[in-house]
């Protein structure tokens, strides 16, 4: 409910936007101010779960959830839209790190492996189905819809989740409020979710506005790591990247996800934008990717307690690596099915890389350290992937007007080749300007297309390099993340 609330109003942006009266560059607020609250309190889950318990934290996070799903489907101006976005984003937080915590407390240290595989497969199937349910919701009914329907989940969620948990809870204590911290969090969180949204829009560090969102994200974030490694209860726990596994787990894990999420992204754009794909086919040529992941996943998390996790990983890292290059090579004339091997076989990547990166990350830490570690790692993985999203956007374009350069340095009255196609075309009946138009529509095609072709080249690289990062890490030979589990 809570992976599939962060991708499915994508799809709904449009409708949303026209339905309350606003242009759809303005209506992108509503997935800016969910990801912007939620990556601000997935990092306080830990500093909340020693305040409050991990299963009243768990129960209430989901119940407010519900009723800030049943608010949005009722606002009925933008502004009420974000704001109730931002409620949701704030209480969704704790949601996903508590979800692995109480897992792995229910597990003896043999099976949290397994647990972790069914946890990680919801993660995987939700951003897939999230754009599908997304778009049928808002064609079929209307998009309030898209947020009505957690209401009955979420309730059935949390009535189960308190009736197995409650005599379970775990220690509290009274924790000072660090409001400082806090405070820093917000700002400097806040100010680079906001530019990185907004810098593609602006161009950059062309624009005023994205330099002071930068320096102020940049001070901001130095202030915070001194003021939080100096306190004695601070609001998120920095030290924990003393670990080496969790720092170098959580480097490998969140550099992927940058990449994975970016190409994520790029996909479905390429095909609707310069290959003529309708949304739900767009939709579908990336909806395999989940076949191998729900199959491999049970596997990986049978035998991640068994094998070096390290090795899962460089499996993970090699597959993706293969399935860039395999997508560098596309070109305008690709046909649908060359599209879906590369997707297809994604899924077994996703399957070694979640499960494994999660046990090194968790690996050698106490049990009560667990919500901290696995809230941070979220947070840096979460960020990661909105970086990831930008950059890849950003490259793209970039790449993209350069090629487009290139290929219209050729295109001139005295190239015999461009002529002749220009006659070619005003032979169909076509004005000099619409053939000179059809023209630029098709260098357009192939230069967008040579660029996704060097973004995959690149990510392709990149993932071979994070390989190295993997075997930095020394995990005990237990399970990771399972003994700790299994000590709750």
């Amino acid at each position: 409910m809570n992976v599939l609330d962060s991708s499915i109003a994508n799809v709904s942006l449009p409708a949303i936007a026209g339905n309350l009266g606003v242009s759809p560059t303005q209506g992108t607020w509503v997935i800016t101010s969910f990801g912007v609250s939620n990556a601000i309190s997935v990092p306080l889950t830990g500093w909340l779960t020693q305040r409050f318990g991990a299963v009243r934290l768990f129960t209430l996070s989901v119940l407010l959830f519900v009723l800030a799903s049943w608010m949005c489907g009722l606002a009925s101006s933008l502004e009420m839209l974000i704001a109730f976005r931002v409620l949701q984003g704030l209480v969704a937080g704790p949601m996903i790190p508590l979800s692995q915590t109480l897992l792995l407390s229910s597990y003896p240290p043999a099976k949290a492996g397994m647990a972790l595989a069914m946890w990680a497969m919801t993660t995987l199937v939700a951003p897939v189905t999230g754009p599908l349910l997304g778009g049928w919701i808002t064609d079929n009914m209307s998009w309030p819809w898209i947020f009505y329907i957690n209401i009955p989940v979420g309730l059935g969620a949390a009535l189960v989740t308190w009736r197995i948990y409650a005599k379970r809870e775990t220690p509290t204590q009274k924790l000072p409020i660090d409001t400082v911290g806090l405070s820093l969090l917000v700002m400097w969180v806040g100010a680079l979710q906001i530019m990185l949204d907004k810098g593609k829009e602006l161009d950059w560090f062309e624009s005023n506005q994205i330099v002071i969102l930068g320096l102020v994200a940049l001070i901001g974030f130095a202030v915070f790591v001194v003021w939080e490694l100096t306190q004695e209860h601070p609001v998120v726990d920095l030290r924990l990247f003393a670990s080496r596994n969790f720092l170098f787990g959580v480097m490998a894990l969140s550099v992927a996800y940058g990449l994975f999420f970016g190409n994520v992204v790029l996909l479905p754009m390429w095909l609707q934008q310069y290959m003529g794909y309708t949304a739900s086919v767009a939709g579908m040529a990336v909806a395999p990717v989940g076949l191998l992941a729900i199959l491999l996943s049970p596997i990986v998390g049978k035998n991640v307690t068994k094998v070096d996790p390290r090795w899962l990983a460089t499996v993970a890292f090699s597959g993706f690596a293969l399935v860039m290059w395999m997508r560098s090579h596309f070109n305008t004339l690709v046909d649908f099915n060359h599209i879906l091997v590369p997707t297809i076989l994604q899924g077994g990547a996703i399957a070694f890389f979640f499960i494994p990166l999660s046990a090194i990350t968790l690996n050698g830490l106490t049990p009560d350290r667990i919500p901290a570690a696995s809230g941070l790692s979220n947070f840096v993985r979460i960020t990661a992937g909105a970086m990831g999203t930008s950059t890849v956007a950003t490259i793209w374009e970039n790449r993209a007007t350069l090629h487009h350069v290139h290929m219209v340095e050729k295109v001139s009255r005295t190239d015999p080749g461009a002529m002749d196609g220009l006659n070619a075309l005003m032979n169909t009946g076509m004005s000099f300007e619409q053939a000179a138009a059809q023209i630029t529509r098709m260098i357009d095609q192939q230069a967008f297309t040579r660029a996704a072709d060097d973004v995959y080249l690149a990510s392709s690289f990149l993932f071979l390099c994070l390989i190295p990062i993997v075997w930095l890490a020394k995990p005990k030979r237990s399970a990771a993340a399972v003994d700790a589990g299994g000590a709750h």
